[in-house]
């Protein structure tokens, strides 16, 4: 009998075609991806959109973007080669823009005006950011992930300072230098004063899984080391949770779903580690919780599980169909097939708009909504390309 992965494996390849074709047929934006567009009514922003319009460059989507073009690049490379030489020229295009921007600034920046210089938002429109070298962002560690994806497939002899640019940001994580607010001045006291959120080191995580894609196993010594961190400190027992921050009550349930994504990922290679059995039940948590309304909500209790927040972003779905695909291929437990069952009929029934090649980014129990997660640009293949891909190989294997 056909197994509901096997159709399910089908639907998300005619996803992530549809997503792709949708970025390389988009025009480029000066070497940039352009993703500027409206997720509810599908129209374009122009100049008069303020920090949505073109002459804004978010490093966040770039970054997010090259490691999605790269790694399918070589998907399709045998399967659709024309498709795979398309993406690879928008690749290059956009490592070369890049590179030149992180050497020229030692760093990658959220926000670049029309100028390529880094800014942030202010009550006037933009003012410049401080280019504090000690500190390191997600969007460096975006962009870094991007550029280790790039340099492997087009020039792998000289990947050698981007592998050192990733490991700087994992070193600032570690050490008190990594600021997760980035629409504010970087520095040392900003930094410090943030809340000790996991995220920066489940982001860094989702490196270890590239950088085994990319023969540099290696290079992955710090995955065990934020696994073990993350279990030992934001680990809530009594609610089978992950906490934003040890002993409170906020949860990112998206967040911890996406942990478990990328620890499953890294230990593929030692599938008899003892930590994927607490990780499938930290999933299973996630999810039994999680799945209420349209998706999951951007936020809520662990105490009640009810959610905090009325915002439901898409990108959750997509995260939880990757850790449930690679997390039954793992453990083999029923109940998470049919967790994986429930996240596919939320993303595909309530954000996927097949017509368009793009997910609406945020719902409400009313209804798409027009909410901006993170950035306005729309997902560049990174959450709903690279987490379907993840899954399509699990059921694959």
């Amino acid at each position: 009998m056909r197994h509901w992965s096997e159709d399910a494996a089908v639907r998300y390849e005619a996803c992530n075609q549809a997503a792709i074709r949708w970025l390389v047929d988009r025009p480029s934006q000066n070497g940039f991806l352009n993703t500027k567009v409206n997720s509810l009514t599908g129209v374009d922003y122009d100049t008069s959109s303020g920090l949505r319009g073109p002459q804004f460059t978010y490093g966040w989507i770039q970054g997010r973007g090259l490691e999605a073009l790269v790694t399918f690049a070589e998907f399709y490379h045998e399967l659709d080669p024309a498709l795979s030489q398309r993406i690879s020229e928008r690749a290059e295009q956009l490592f070369q823009r890049l590179r030149e921007l992180y050497l020229r600034d030692g760093h990658s920046y959220f926000l670049y005006d029309e100028e390529l210089k880094p800014v942030i938002p202010s009550d006037d429109g933009v003012t410049s950011q401080t280019t504090s070298h000690p500190i390191f962002t997600y969007s460096d560690a975006f962009i870094a992930k991007g550029l280790v994806a790039a340099a492997c497939r087009f020039d792998f002899e000289n990947a050698g300072p981007f592998l050192d640019y990733l490991h700087d940001v994992i070193a600032a994580i570690e050490d008190g230098r990594f600021q997760m607010e980035e629409k504010r001045a970087l520095s040392l006291e900003n930094a410090k004063a943030e809340p000790d959120d996991f995220g920066p080191r489940m982001i860094l995580l989702g490196a270890a899984g590239l950088l085994h894609r990319c023969n540099h196993s290696d290079e992955t010594g710090f995955a065990d080391q934020f696994i073990d961190d993350v279990l030992a400190r934001y680990f809530d027992a009594s609610s089978g949770l992950l906490l934003n921050i040890p002993k409170q009550d906020a949860c990112n349930v998206g967040h911890g779903i996406e942990f478990c994504g990328f620890a499953f990922e890294h230990l593929e290679q030692n599938p008899n580690d003892s930590r994927i059995e607490l990780l499938g039940e930290i999933l299973r948590s996630s999810l039994e919780t999680g799945l209420q309304g349209p998706g999951i909500a951007l936020s809520l209790s662990s105490k009640t599980g009810q959610a905090n927040s009325r915002y439901y972003p898409w990108w959750q779905m997509p995260e939880a169909i990757r850790a449930t695909a690679i997390g039954y291929k793992l453990l083999g437990d029923q109940s998470l097939i049919n967790l994986w069952q429930k996240a596919d009929a939320a993303f595909f029934g309530n954000y996927w708009q097949s017509e368009r090649g793009f997910a609406y980014q945020t719902r409400t129990k009313e209804g798409p909504i027009d909410y901006v997660p993170a950035t306005p640009d729309l997902d560049p293949g990174y959450h709903t390309g690279l987490s379907l891909l993840a899954a399509i190989r699990a059921i694959q294997d």
